[in-house]
């Protein structure tokens, strides 16, 4: 059975996910560190310590082929792609064996632009329903195409 694991350190799809999971009957577990503690009636939640990339370890470890991770990172995306999981980003881009060293390199080169500049960059722009509208859309396209139908009611 498809599991579904949620990098949900300051994750803005949690719930979207719940919604989306609970009708195709399938598991959602939220890995969060002790700076996000969470609680939820449908997933199970798992707090791992604090510290750099714990969750993404902790995440990763217990990714198995065909579970679905919903991360913004592209490394922990990278990761769950080799142990042949699907990927999903909170904006509704699927990861995949196509586009994940993309993605990295243009990681990377914004962190060295980052890290060259004097200027600050600004952050993300706000999140929209438009936002958690296309999320919800890929994220349901994905299950189907996985569970092989269509969500129960």
């Amino acid at each position: 059975m498809t599991h579904i694991l949620v990098d949900a350190d300051a994750c803005p799809v949690v719930r979207i996910v719940e919604q989306v999971a609970a009708r195709f009957q399938l598991p959602v577990t939220l890995l969060c560190d002790t700076n996000h503690i969470l609680q939820s009636d449908y997933s199970q939640v798992k707090v791992i310590g604090a510290g750099a990339d714990t969750v993404d370890f902790a995440l990763v470890n217990l990714c198995q082929r065909g579970d679905v991770v919903v991360t913004q990172d592209y490394g922990v995306a990278a990761m769950a792609l080799g142990k042949g999981a699907y990927g999903i980003h909170q904006s509704g881009r699927l990861y995949t064996q196509d586009n994940i060293d993309q993605l990295l390199m243009e990681r990377h080169l914004a962190k060295k632009a980052r890290q060259s500049s004097k200027h600050h960059l600004k952050g993300p722009r706000k999140r929209t329903r438009e936002d958690d509208e296309r999320f919800q859309a890929a994220f349901t396209k994905l299950l189907q195409t996985i569970e092989g139908g269509i969500p129960h009611a």
